[in-house]
């Protein structure tokens, strides 16, 4: 093309100047004359002589040219000038090749390039605008110049091919193609861009980008696809031009075909884009997306994107910095900020098209949603969410939604979160807001896994973001502490506490903050005070400068608290000042150097530990309940820093309160006690009666007497003398061994005799002597018993874990004594109504005035635990039957003879009437478990096999396997919440729900669930023992005629199992193990179930097989349940194992596992059937189980229905089903409530009709409801033969929702079925059309009998019916057959279909009304041609096609 142009150029300059030889050479005369005087260019030819008389005067150097005239009228001008030439139309090539001339000078061609600078000649009147076009531009503008020009500006691009731009260069490529845009009008613009796009084919990259992002200014609409399409196949070819190429399709118009095609294009290329070019990327694909397809469209787009590669480098060692230099760290400082800055602006994209596209925020979020796999979520799906939540006000609800799935689902561990703060926190800042409020919100879950998810969040910006931030962190944090809300509370502080222990310099700077909650002191809970004192401790003496002033407040809030005579103040002064020491006694780390510092640094602190000691011990000596909180307090301090502890600092301040306890409870042993008191003292429960020299004893009894007579009489505070109680012998024993225990590395041989030696009590034989006591009398018999069941609870807490053979056979006999013992206070208990116990607990103001039994009976306890359960009302069978002898409260004149029925009805199991004094007994340790280890024996094995060798080998027996085990379950429930559990919106104040749970409280809910994973071995072998018991049981009742059952012994037996499957249950149950991180801790626990079915290798297994394996092994147990408590408990068990996840299989093992609970008899020992509101909740949940995991609900509800009910019917008075032995008259309520509810949600799922459903679906969908709606009929119908006020009100209530459901879900799919399916639509309506009558019927029986209860569904009912009506009549007209309906009048009959009299004179009257009146008052529709009869048609509640009706 240019050596074409060259060879012209001769033959073109000849021509020119055989034409008008003589005026060229005047014209050159007069412009040098001009260029001198003017300074522009010399020797003017053609073109500058045209162009000066336009307008326009050339400039030479760095001047620009410049134009006198308007742009138009130079154009104008120009093209007059031209085309009334003598020599035109050669004179075009002339000024052509004038032009080509003059812009051989690079910078002539620079000038004309750039915009003319408008210049005002004198004289002018014309106005020129203030920016004027360049002269190629305008040249472009003329038609007959035009080409030319563009031919010429194309050709003098290849000269700039290898032209370097500096910053303040020319690029003179872009100027020349910057000249094409915007023209008014292209002669040969398909020309013009074939010539662009060859260009780009043989360009440089520099120029290729410069002419694709010019061409959507360059080119006309028509041209537009053409180009878009070369640009598409450019795209896939090479990465280099990805961002013009985009930037150009983005702002042409294309078709929609072309469009999907382009896009498609640009998604194949996101993965391997290079970063900087990515968000250009980005912007194209969701600018261009529609809404058919935008969730397709960005399902694509998050999985090409990976911000893996956009990660802040790892810290790099000292030791290798030193190796790099100075030009390396700054070149890796470098690119990490191009890819944050890349990233940042990726997320401005992403933000842009959330805030104006309202379908790109809900297709990404349905595109997260509908992602299952863990493995394909990402760090990008949770920023864009938080992307979301803070840019889309309207979307939050939502985005909050479905973040809160996730987590629950393990498909968002904190993981993925920590990534996203460390990675990407230039990004994630700008949501701060947002993070905090989603933080907050997911505080108030319920769930484990989204609490410790806000958890994350607070602590993750606390480290990532800067000061503002933190403090914001802070300050939200104490405002949950604030709050009051006990959970809330609890996680906050948590928070704080790790906080501090990670971050302490930072948390430092914001202690002011955190000081404030001391304001906040009186909604703290014991615990909750520990948490915040060691907060503030580890802040005051982490850094002593900086912690001074934190040190003094903490000093005097405690000193105020102590001097308090409130004694909830002085409870938290105590546990402050114990914290506080704590933290000073702290050995400090070799690593900081802090123990090398310590004997200089520590003077000042520990003289105000000292005095803070001194006054602690001062507030506590007259107070016997304070000082045993402080006990308490330091021996939870030693536990909780076992072996973290400076030695010195704990034997300054534990060696005195040591020395007390022998001086204050310990005596030598002798025959005879000198003293009066109420009872003879007698030494009891005696191990070591062998070694007779210098034994010793606990003295009790005096000290009981002594107190209980200082209570009466007013108080010893005449003595000056500190006064010894009996309410600090335990809690001081436990200080002492812990204490001896860390002094000696855990060895306890110095207070070993503590284990073996007796008590001074008195002689407990009490059988037919407690009605001759003195009330004083017995309530010093039950203080004197309270008292010692405590001391051995500590005994065994504290000798539990000693190996040595004689202490563990010790420690047996010391678990038997406890049981022996609660059997008497039993009964003791009984004979003493309104009688308080000795605290056993002090750090709970509630137990300061604690209730009598009348006021705290078990049946309070009771509704505390229903409300733990777990949503299936497992509360009400977590406990014995026989607690439904203390439901309810009773008067204080009745509790005696409760408490005996109690006894008399539980005499296998005595803990069933201590469950309300279980705030009155020292806490046992998880340690104690441990004893479980030991075989189960029972008492006839030991009668037959052991005879006198009893003494020498101790075992484990039911009665001590009962209390272990009721023990643990308690705790477990307290402390392991299952997984369905839902928090109460506004719970009620209620009082410390820690009560006898402060040591379990110290450890975390996963260090509880280890524990007891490593006790399922004792236990699985203690419930293989049960399981061989009740089954040979049973063959010993078969083989006998009249089986002789040991009725107590039998109940202890049962009572064990029931324990033994809520402690599984509570553990598998545990919400903890939805969350990633406790994966392995669970199948820990099902390796163990499984080894049992094949021992050696659970190891190998997969979690699903180790589940199926699990299932199995429990599921064999089915066989030998004592109880339907038993039973019930099971069930739920094999639930919560099989729903991880319930397979197929499972489904139908539970349906099966279900049904055979319900056709079983379950009779008691004594003869009688099981009864009560324990068993009928059971029975309620159970029922449910089988519904719920049928593969045919509606069959199996037809069969209980019609086999079950028939038989009950034909049954005695007391009789029951022979199938189904629990459907009984009293419990047919509860089945037919549960037949009726999962009816109504069955029906749920068959899906509503559509026009486009084919007619075998129509046909299915219509033989579903078919059935459902016989199942309907007939259970309406049970109501003539059980017409109880229970049964009424389920039927008008589930009778209106099913209702409801039909006319929703089951109308659409008849109106599009009945012209193909006509006698199926016909026979549906008129089965529900009897049901819908039967349903009017108990309208007028309520009414009738004027119930409340009744009447209070009849218009709701009613409503439903007339809807039902006019649906009907709506689906006919939909059909054309709406003259096979016409409207009755449907009178009031009662239950058995008989007319009410007095409501016979209204319907008459109403008979006058139109169709509509007396359809609100009582509707009836019937269908002409219907072969009912007159009465059947009076009684219509609903209606019926007719056969005849026209399709």
């Amino acid at each position: 093309m240019v050596s074409k142009r060259r060879l012209s150029r001769p033959d073109a300059s000849e021509e020119s100047c055989r034409t008008d030889p003589p005026k060229a050479k005047k014209l050159r005369v007069s412009d040098k004359e001009k260029a001198s005087a003017h300074g522009g260019v010399e020797n003017e030819g053609v073109f500058e002589e045209l162009l000066r008389t336009s307008g326009i005067t050339l400039k030479a150097g760095e001047g620009q040219n410049e134009i006198a005239v308007d742009q138009m009228a130079f154009q104008k001008k120009l093209c007059l000038a031209l085309e009334k030439h003598p020599a035109y139309p050669a004179v075009v090539k002339q000024f052509v090749s004038g032009l080509e001339s003059h812009i051989k000078d690079r910078s002539q061609f620079k000038n004309c390039l750039l915009p003319c600078t408008p210049v005002r000649t004198e004289g002018s009147r014309a106005l020129v605008h203030s920016y004027c076009e360049s002269l190629m531009k305008l040249l472009l503008g003329i038609k007959i110049l035009q080409p030319a020009v563009i031919t010429l500006l194309l050709e003098k691009i290849p000269e700039f091919f290898f032209d370097i731009v500096g910053t303040f260069g020319t690029n003179y490529p872009r100027l020349i193609v910057s000249q094409f845009k915007w023209l008014d009008r292209l002669l040969h613009s398909q020309d013009l861009i074939k010539k662009l796009m060859q260009i780009v084919n043989v360009s440089p990259v520099p120029i290729q980008h410069d002419i694709i992002t010019s061409l959507p200014e360059i080119l006309e609409d028509s041209q537009q696809n053409e180009v878009a399409r070369e640009l598409s196949c450019l795209l896939k070819q090479g990465r280099r031009l990805t961002v013009p190429i985009l930037d150009a399709l983005s702002r042409l118009d294309l078709d929609a075909d072309l469009l999907v095609e382009v896009r498609q294009s640009a998604m194949t290329i996101v993965p391997s884009v290079k970063l900087e070019d990515l968000p250009v990327v980005v912007k194209f694909i969701l600018h261009n997306v529609k809404a058919a397809d935008a969730v397709e469209v960005i399902s694509d787009l998050r999985k090409s994107l990976d911000l893996s590669s956009c990660v802040l480098p790892l810290q790099i060692p000292a030791s290798q910095k030193k190796l790099k230099s100075q030009v390396q760290a700054s070149s890796s400082m470098s690119q990490v900020t191009t890819s944050q800055n890349c990233v940042k602006l990726l997320f401005d994209v992403i933000k842009l098209a959330v805030r104006f596209q309202k379908d790109v925020s809900e297709a990404w979020m349905k595109a997260i949603e509908n992602s299952t796999s863990v493995s394909d979520h990402k760090v990008l799906d949770l920023i864009v969410l938080l992307l979301i939540h803070s840019t889309n006000t309207k979307n939050r609800k939502q985005t909050e939604k479905v973040l809160r799935g996730k987590i629950r689902l393990g498909c968002m561990p904190e993981q993925l979160l920590q990534n996203a703060f460390q990675n990407h926190s230039v990004v994630i800042k700008d949501f701060f807001p947002s993070i905090l409020a989603v933080a907050q919100m997911f505080l108030h879950s319920a769930h484990p896994a989204i609490v410790s998810f806000g958890s994350c969040m607070y602590k993750q910006a606390f480290a990532a973001f800067d000061s503002y931030c933190q403090q914001e962190v802070v300050a939200a944090l104490v405002t949950h502490v604030c709050s009051g809300t006990e959970t809330e509370l609890d996680i906050a502080l948590a928070v704080l506490t790790d906080l501090v222990e990670l971050h302490t310099p930072l948390l430092l700077r914001y202690a002011t903050l955190v000081k404030t909650i001391l304001d906040c002191t009186q909604k703290l809970n014991p615990c909750q005070i520990r948490k915040l004192f060691h907060i503030l401790s580890t802040l005051a003496f982490s850094q002593r400068q900086e912690g001074n002033y934190i040190q003094d407040d903490m000093h005097m809030v405690i000193r105020k608290w102590l001097s308090s005579t409130v004694p909830n103040h002085k409870q938290m002064g105590i546990i402050g000042a114990v914290t506080m020491i704590g933290t000073v006694a702290l050995k400090r780390n070799e690593g900081d150097g802090g123990s090398l510092e310590r004997p200089e640094v520590s003077r000042e602190p520990d003289g105000q530990l000292s005095a803070l000691l001194d006054l602690v011990g001062f507030c506590c000596e007259q107070t016997p309940e304070v000082f045993a909180l402080y006990y308490d307090e330091l021996t939870s301090l030693v536990e909780k820093q076992k072996g973290n502890l400076d030695l010195q600092l704990l034997d300054e301040f534990g060696k005195s309160l040591v020395e007390d306890f022998p001086n204050d409870f310990v005596v030598d042993l002798s025959p005879t006690v000198d003293g009066t008191f109420l009872f003879p003292v007698k030494s009891l429960y005696n191990l070591d009666e062998d070694e007779s020299q210098g034994a010793i004893a606990i003295n009790l009894l005096p000290l009981v007497s002594q107190s209980e007579l200082g209570r009466v009489t007013g108080g010893m505070s005449s003595q000056t003398k500190r006064m010894v109680s009996p309410v600090c012998l335990s809690p001081s024993f436990r200080f002492l061994r812990l204490y001896t225990g860390e002094q000696n590395s855990g060895s306890l041989e110095e207070i070993d005799a503590l284990l073996g030696c007796p008590l001074y009590l008195t002689d407990l034989d009490i059988e037919g002597k407690l009605d001759s006591l003195s009330k004083q009398e017995r309530e010093f018999l039950c203080s004197l018993l309270f008292y010692a069941l405590n001391w051995f609870r500590e005994v065994v807490n504290a000798f539990c874990q000693q190996q040595d053979a004689e202490m563990k056979g010790k420690v047996l006999t010391r678990l038997q004594n406890i049981t022996e013992l609660q059997a008497v206070l039993g009964r003791c208990l009984a004979a003493s109504p309104g009688y308080v116990p000795p605290p056993a607990v002090f750090d709970s103001e509630a137990l300061e005035a604690a209730p009598s039994i009348s006021a705290a009976g078990p049946g309070r306890k009771r509704n505390g635990r229903k409300k733990k359960a777990d949503g299936s009302k497992a509360g009400s069978a977590d406990r014995s039957q026989v607690d439904d002898s203390s439901e309810g409260n009773q008067p204080d004149t009745e509790l005696s003879e409760l408490e005996k029925s109690a006894a008399e009805k539980e005499a296998g199991n005595p803990l069933a009437q201590l469950q309300s004094y279980r705030p009155y007994f020292r806490e046992l340790d998880l340690e104690v478990f441990t004893v479980l280890h030991c075989g189960l024996l029972t008492k006839s094995v030991l009668d037959t096999e052991m005879h006198t060798e009893a003494r020498e080998v101790v075992q484990l027996g039911p009665a001590e396997l009962c209390f272990l085990l009721d023990d643990l379950c308690w705790k477990l429930e307290h402390v392991l919440t299952p997984c369905s559990t839902r928090r109460v919106p506004f719970p009620k104040e209620r009082g410390y729900k820690d009560i006898g749970f402060s040591h379990l409280c110290q450890r975390t809910p996963k260090e509880v669930a280890t524990f007891v994973v490593k006790l399922l071995k004792p236990l699985c072998s203690h419930m293989e023992n049960m399981h061989n018991y009740f089954q040979a049981v049973k063959q010993n009742q078969a083989a006998e005629d009249e089986p002789g059952v040991n009725i107590q012994e039998h109940q202890l037996m049962s009572c064990c199992y029931q324990q033994l499957l809520l402690t599984f249950r509570s553990l598998f149950a545990w919400n903890g193990f939805t969350q990633h991180e406790n994966t392995d801790l669970l199948r820990s626990g099902l390796q163990v179930l499984a080894d049992r079915l094949k021992p050696g290798e659970a190891e190998f297994l997969l979690l699903e097989e180790l589940i199926s394996e699990s299932f199995q092994y429990l599921l064999n147990f089915q066989q030998s349940v004592p109880s339907f408590s038993c039973a019930f408990i099971l069930t739920q068990l094999l639930i919560a194992i099989a729903e991880k996840p319930m397979a197929g299989w499972k489904r139908e093992k539970m349906a099966s596992l279900a049904k055979h609970f319900l056709c079983q008899s379950w009779v008691k020992p004594s003869g009688e059937r099981e009864r009560g509101s324990q068993f009928t909740s059971a029975l309620s949940t159970l029922l449910c189980v089988y519904l719920e995991h049928t593969d045919n609900i509606w069959k199996a509800m037809e069969e209980i229905s019609s086999v079950g009910v028939p038989e009950l019917i034909n049954s005695a008075k007391d009789g029951c089903s022979s199938t189904y032995p629990t459907l009984s008259r009293q419990t047919f309520p509860i089945f037919f409530r549960v037949m009726m509810s999962q009816l109504e949600s069955s029906v749920k799922s068959i899906p509503a009709g559509k026009p486009s459903d084919s007619s075998e679906v129509q046909l299915e969908r219509l033989l579903q409801w078919n059935i459902a709606v016989r199942n309907f009929h007939i259970l309406i119908n049970l109501v003539k033969v059980f017409d109880s006020r229970p049964v009424l009100s389920i039927c008008l209530k589930h009778g209106r929702l099913f209702v409801e459901v039909f006319l929703k879900l089951a109308m659409p799919l008849l109106d599009y079925s009945f012209k193909k399916h006509r006698d199926d639509v016909q026979s549906l309506l008129k089965t529900l059309q009897l049901s819908t009558r039967q349903l009017h019927h108990m309208c007028g029986h309520s009414k009738i009998h004027q119930d409340i209860g009744l009447t209070n569904h009849v218009p709701l009912l009613k409503k439903s019916l007339e809807q039902f009506v006019y649906r009907v009549k709506a689906m006919l007209a939909f059909n054309h057959c709406q003259e096979a309906f016409w409207v009755g009048i449907l009178k009031n009959r009662d239950l058995q279909g008989e007319e009410i009299s007095s409501q016979a004179p209204d319907s008459q009257d109403s008979a006058e009304e139109d169709s509509a009146e007396a359809s609100a008052d009582s509707p009836a529709e019937e269908p002409s041609g219907s072969d009912t009869d007159g009465s059947d048609q009076e009684g219509a509640a609903g209606p019926a096609p007719s056969p005849a009706g026209r399709p």
